[in-house]
């Protein structure tokens, strides 16, 4: 269970009179007060601290008898550091901070009467005489953008979902069902009355909780929720790292919807984005008149794909902010894991660089060895503090261990995305069905590598934008055959091994492509073939949640077993899934062409009563109705390799799960 559910004591809010501009400058001119032990300098300055935003920031105390606001930030290379804001008429003269005697590069300092809602800024003075106007790179709470200033707040919360943080570990498990729905909150649903209205956090809690139960997933993940100031970036350019987007309601807001999630028993990841940052005015570039949380080498500091800067994950203390920043997530907004965005451009000093553009590292190699620690040490920090969390590496190319320990050489994440596999899966299922025949190798491949990580197989929203269509028009055929592919691939997904994720809207067959500013187009389950995708979809999970052959042994060789290949002709694929014990075992068979099969035999693997758990050409799904209705009694003809067999029907562009009933 995760160590700190109860967060930090409430502090009285301040009222309009105790906040006033008209508070003489004398009563609230900073005095001398720290939160820092010279432990935690230690930590701090060795990159080894994991909990700094309990340090650096604004924290509303109580100090000789007098309620006000801490405030402290890193800024090494300034000469003057000052608070500005509504209370001192953002006079940068009026609440200089004080910088601390050990050379951290701290600047702090109480200021009384200044509390919880309270707008402010750093006022920074380079050593040069540079002047700066910046945010709280550790804000709990920023005002709404396009506005830029930070706010004083809290997260203190009456946390009422004790059952998911005592239980996660079962849900939470690497041998257990794990389907995700991936969310961007700014687009999954507008207000019905009023389109261009985005909804709360609570209205938004209202309306996704239920669904995501009915639909069975067991965990959301949300694109990054952190503070951002433009929304076409979907929230991967953050400034507010320790802070939920004010867009839709305040901190506090945001735990409550993760706490409905967790009440009904689905867990919530978040997207982290170590890799890069924007270079706003009021952001972490240039923080204090220097390269300080980027890295001043331009071949290792910008990134040209994104034009934003890259943390310096050589220096030390940025070392601490990003490692405080992912358990903080974990800490105080009870997250269950971290889908860590753009590993792959962290791990290659190359990455989308041309010859001359980037520097070995001191071995001659590509490998950015100070990122690759990071990872490790972030891994090792998470599952030390937080064992029933998840890291999950959205990395692209074969970096050997991702999902290793880090004591057998490994990076230590949980999960890694199966990028291969999704490449390889839509390239196959955009063919025209007559030609898959010569194609069988690009979904067969995937198991020859598929126990060397333990991965997660995603339908993401990188898939569905920059002209790249939605998914169900990415299938070939007429309306009836691409709504019979989609279901066929997603019961290959769901039958293939690893964990599952599917981007908003895939589930009922959007047909237009993923639109940020705007709503799914949720008027299309109006219509009888997104309304069968959406009840395949139902099925699935069920049947994926039900099954432990699905999910007790995703990511090792013994819970898979090819049983033909071979039919190139009529494009078939038969496999089984096996649960830990013998009796766990499904058996798949999934028929990639519009011609249906009779009485086709499939080798079996024990003699019995074979029944169908899942057929996706069922008409509640928009299918045609060939369906196995009767059990299936296997009979001692040799197939396939095996001594029993049965005879099955297998629909067009059908997938067809079997369960022996008696062993």
């Amino acid at each position: 269970m995760a160590k700190r559910t109860t967060k930090t004591s409430p502090i009285p809010e301040m009222t309009p009179e105790t906040q006033s501009v008209a508070t003489p400058a004398a009563e609230l001119a900073p005095t001398t007060y720290s939160r820092f032990t010279e432990f935690d300098i230690y930590l701090f300055r060795a990159g080894k601290h994991t909990r700094l935003y309990d340090k650096l920031g604004a924290h509303v105390v109580e100090f000789n008898g007098v309620v006000g606001t801490y405030f402290a930030v890193w800024a090494p290379s300034a000469r003057y550091v000052s608070v500005i804001g509504n209370f001192n008429g953002w006079n940068k003269g009026s609440h200089p901070l004080n910088v601390r005697w050990d050379s951290s590069g701290i600047w702090e300092g109480f200021i009384p009467h200044i509390g919880r809602g309270e707008v402010y800024k750093y006022a920074i003075t380079h050593d040069s005489g540079r002047e700066l106007e910046k945010g709280d790179p550790y804000a709990l709470w920023w005002e709404i953008p396009p506005k830029t200033a930070s706010v004083v707040w809290d997260t203190w919360y009456e946390w009422k979902d004790d059952y998911w943080m005592r239980n996660r570990g079962r849900f939470n498990s690497l041998n257990k069902p794990m389907s995700v729905y991936e969310i961007h909150l700014n687009s999954w649903r507008r207000d019905p009355a009023d389109p261009t209205r985005q909804l709360s956090y609570g209205e938004i809690a209202d309306a996704l909780v239920p669904y995501v139960k009915e639909m069975g997933f067991t965990h959301v993940e949300f694109m990054p929720v952190m503070e951002h100031p433009y929304d076409p970036s979907w929230g991967y350019q953050i400034t507010g790292y320790f802070a939920p987007t004010s867009r839709f309601g305040t901190p506090q807001d945001f735990m409550q919807l993760i706490e409905r999630l967790h009440q009904e028993n689905i867990g919530v990841f978040l997207d982290w984005v170590p890799s890069h940052f924007p270079g706003d005015a009021h952001g972490l570039y240039e923080f204090d008149g220097s390269h300080l949380y980027e890295h001043p080498d331009l071949r290792k500091g910008y990134h040209p794909d994104w034009k934003s800067y890259i943390f310096n994950y050589s220096r030390n203390e940025v070392r601490s902010f990003l490692l405080s920043n992912a358990l903080f997530w974990l800490d105080r907004f009870h997250a269950d894991g971290l889908r860590v965005d753009a590993v792959a451009s962290m791990l290659y000093l190359d990455y989308s660089r041309n010859h001359g553009e980037w520097e070995p590292n001191i071995f001659g190699g590509r490998e950015n060895l100070e990122a690759i620690s990071l990872f490790k040490e972030l891994n090792e920090a998470v599952y030390r503090e937080y064992p029933e969390a998840q890291t999950i590496a959205e990395e692209s190319t074969a970096f050997p261990g991702v999902t290793r320990p880090t004591y057998a050489g490994g990076l230590g994440f949980g999960m890694k995305w199966m990028m291969g596999w999704m490449n390889d899966t839509l390239r196959y299922f955009q063919r025209d069905a007559f030609y898959r025949r010569w194609h069988q190798d690009e979904l067969t491949f995937s198991t020859v590598y598929a126990f060397s990580e333990n991965f997660m197989l995603p339908f993401s929203h990188d898939e569905v934008v920059y002209g790249k269509k939605s998914l169900i028009s990415k299938m070939p055929g007429d309306e009836w055959q691409r709504f019979a592919n989609l279901r066929l691939l997603y019961a290959y997904m769901f039958t293939h091994p690893g964990t599952k994720l599917l981007f908003m809207g895939s589930e009922f067959g959007q047909t237009s492509e993923w639109k940020f500013e705007g709503s799914l187009d949720w008027h299309l389950l109006d219509y009888a073939p997104h309304q069968g995708m959406s009840e395949c979809l139902k099925a699935l999970n069920k049947l994926y949640r039900s099954e432990p052959a699905l999910y007790e042994q995703s990511f090792v060789a013994e819970g898979f077993e090819w049983i033909d290949t071979m039919d190139r002709e009529n494009s078939i694929l038969v496999y089984a899934r096996k649960g830990t014990r013998t009796k766990e075992q499904v058996i798949i068979v999934l028929n990639m062409t519009p011609i249906p099969r009779t009485d086709y035999r499939v080798g079996v693997p024990v003699p019995g009563t074979w029944v169908e758990l899942f057929n996706s050409d069922d008409r509640a799904f928009f299918g045609s109705g060939l369906l196995n209705g009767e059990p299936l009694v296997s009979t001692p003809d040799t197939w396939h390799g095996r001594p029993q067999s049965i005879l099955v029907t297998i629909p067009p562009l059908g997938a067809v799960v079997l369960k022996v009933q008696n062993n």
